[in-house]
């Protein structure tokens, strides 16, 4: 994502960056905050109070993992109204649809840019851009429904084996 430093100065974007983890991912963040500071903040470590009012406060959210075996962040963002830009990885593939956010295959950050070009010319659309955010905070990711979708594939899967009077009611 390092080829992507340089071109964001290009866009009418700013980046607010918070964690940990890879250091030369940290580095290139902190670079980035150093050499752009009207358009990049950064901060290195864990605070779930800041990174749940960044989220809320955002337009976009952006999550270019190169590896997401779930992820909760893009559905906060999808509840707050703030559309996610995601590597279409794992769950965050799973969760981010068309007309929810924005997705990237190629773990490049062209492919990034990409992406958050799409996602900001549809944030100047204005009405486009709020039906995106609707959508978004529309989805339920609640346990109901996991569990019915859930009861759902196992009665299926099992077949007339299942006497539906004998399920548990909960």
């Amino acid at each position: 994502m390092a080829d992507l430093a340089g071109q964001l100065e290009a866009e009418d974007v700013y980046l607010v960056t918070l964690g940990n983890g890879d250091p030369e991912s940290e580095d290139l963040f902190t670079r980035m905050a150093a050499e752009f500071p009207a358009r990049v903040a950064v901060r290195i470590g864990f605070d779930n109070g800041l990174a749940h009012r960044i989220e809320a406060g955002a337009d976009m959210f952006l999550m270019p993992s190169q590896y997401e075996p779930c992820g909760l962040n893009q559905i906060y963002s999808l509840k707050y109204g703030t559309v996610p830009v995601v590597r279409a990885t794992g769950g965050l593939d799973d969760t981010i649809e068309a007309g929810t956010g924005f997705k990237f295959r190629e773990y490049a950050g062209t492919a990034l840019l990409e992406a958050l070009r799409e996602a900001v010319r549809a944030y100047g659309s204005g009405p486009e851009w709020r039906e995106i955010m609707l959508r978004g905070m529309a989805k339920d990711f609640s346990w109901k429904t996991s569990a019915a979708a859930y009861s759902a594939l196992y009665r299926r899967l099992l077949g007339s084996r299942v006497n539906p009077s004998s399920r548990p009611r909960f």
